[in-house]
């Protein structure tokens, strides 16, 4: 069977196409019509999308196609559910491309997966599998689960996670190449790993219940980052820790009202039980400072505030270091993905305030009120040292229903920009 080719063309459809058609057909595939020598990303985003809807197996793109143009289409043709697979054009960036793409599918597939099916401990082990078979030797790791979580200070994760019949788990993993088994770690990455988030007793909606199996969508992009930059052949030691639990409703589950003393001696006192990844993500980032790694990256899916600033179409950024802040925003601008940066001051850690704590996890009202994500950043920056803290948001890792650009289910949009910024760091 021939395969189905798809082509660029900087010249007008045949008017049988309609007017101003972006989309043909011809003997062998389909023809996009781009306006001008630009990218043209959605456009081509567009195009992908119609053809997705006619269920191919297999696409193959053929002629001129710039690397962004060709990872525009993938975004965008790669469906949730039995994703067509793609040959790329025959060019210098296929290798890379391929090497992103894996990283892509792997991303993807772990956020897209039934909760029932990822629980906290599956989601720690899945990353850490992965990464061993691309790290090799140089990939080893340790994984605290249940009780012991208790037992070793670890009271975010813990606490969040002990509604679960399905104990919770923090995944620590070192990708040392240097063969130095005291060379200095390079980075850390900390990624919240919510495999569902009912809200706990501050109980969400049905609806808004519906898609929070993505809400470990900071674990699995993060992972597929690392997995990237390891295929890419990074030669820094690099650290993954994945703060993984269920937030769900029991007669054990924690409740409002609690108070948690951190290891670092802040206490929290719970004002909302759906402001829970904030409470594992300080565990992380606790653990992340110790390393004495320059670079710390800490990724979520942490508030709706987020969205109601960017939408589905950038990543927040929070940071009290300005060059590290820039050199997020570089490694974005040069791999063509969206990221903004939100206001972050160190007046922002005493906007949650207390009576009972040192901080409450949140304000008393829904959402957090004003200000909700640069709040939560703020609640973050307790538990990490701010020189070399980059706070990501991830507001456009997932999509609950499908649009004119991007298929339903999560985007791994992101990870090629933290792959970049850890290959090029400079503290």
């Amino acid at each position: 069977m021939a395969e189905f080719t798809v082509s660029l063309s900087k010249t007008s459809a045949k008017a049988a196409w309609g007017d101003n058609a972006k989309l043909s057909f011809v003997e062998s595939g389909a023809v996009i019509h781009l306006p001008d020598d630009g990218v043209n990303e959605r456009t081509i985003q567009q195009a992908a999308r119609k053809l997705d809807g006619l269920g191919l197996p297999h696409v193959a793109l053929t002629g001129e196609w710039s690397k962004e143009q060709q990872w525009a289409f993938a975004l965008s043709f790669t469906r949730a559910r039995n994703p067509a697979s793609i040959s790329w054009a025959n060019n210098d960036d296929k290798a890379a491309l391929e090497q992103e793409y894996a990283a892509l599918l792997f991303t993807r597939q772990l956020v897209n997966d039934t909760p029932e099916d990822l629980s906290p401990e599956t989601l720690a082990q899945r990353a850490a599998d992965w990464l061993k078979s691309l790290g090799k030797e140089n990939v080893s790791y340790t994984m605290t689960v249940g009780e012991e979580l208790k037992e070793q200070g670890w009271v975010g994760i813990y606490n969040v996670g002990r509604g679960s019949e399905r104990p919770p788990a923090m995944l620590v993993l070192d990708y040392n190449p240097t063969g130095n088994s005291d060379a200095a770690v390079d980075a850390v990455l900390v990624g919240k790993g919510i495999t569902f988030d009912s809200g706990g007793y501050s109980i969400k909606s049905s609806e808004g219940m519906l898609d929070m199996k993505c809400d470990m969508g900071g674990a699995a992009t993060v992972t597929g980052a690392l997995g990237l930059a390891i295929t890419q052949g990074i030669e820094k030691r690099v650290q993954l820790i994945l703060c993984c639990a269920e937030n769900l409703i029991s007669g054990h589950a924690y409740k409002l009202g609690d108070v948690l003393t951190y290891k670092n001696g802040v206490t929290v006192e719970v004002v909302n039980t759906d402001a829970e990844g904030r409470l594992v993500l300080a565990d992380g980032l606790m653990a992340a400072t110790d390393t004495g790694a320059p670079l710390i990256i800490d990724a979520a899916t942490l508030t709706g505030a987020a969205m109601v600033a960017l939408g589905s179409d950038y990543h927040a950024v929070f940071s009290m270091d300005d060059s590290a802040t820039q050199q997020m925003m570089d490694a974005a601008n040069a791999e063509n993905e969206r990221f903004w940066r939100l206001p972050l001051e160190p007046f922002h850690a005493d906007r949650c305030p207390s009576a009972f704590a040192d901080t409450a996890n949140s304000r008393p009202m829904k959402g957090g009120g004003g200000g909700g994500a640069s709040n939560a950043a703020g609640f973050l920056s307790r538990f990490v040292k701010p020189e070399g803290w980059i706070h990501l948001d991830l507001a456009a890792a997932y999509h609950g229903g499908a649009t004119a650009e991007m298929p339903v289910g999560a985007t791994a949009k992101g990870i090629r920009s933290i792959a970049r910024l850890l290959h090029n760091y400079s503290a």
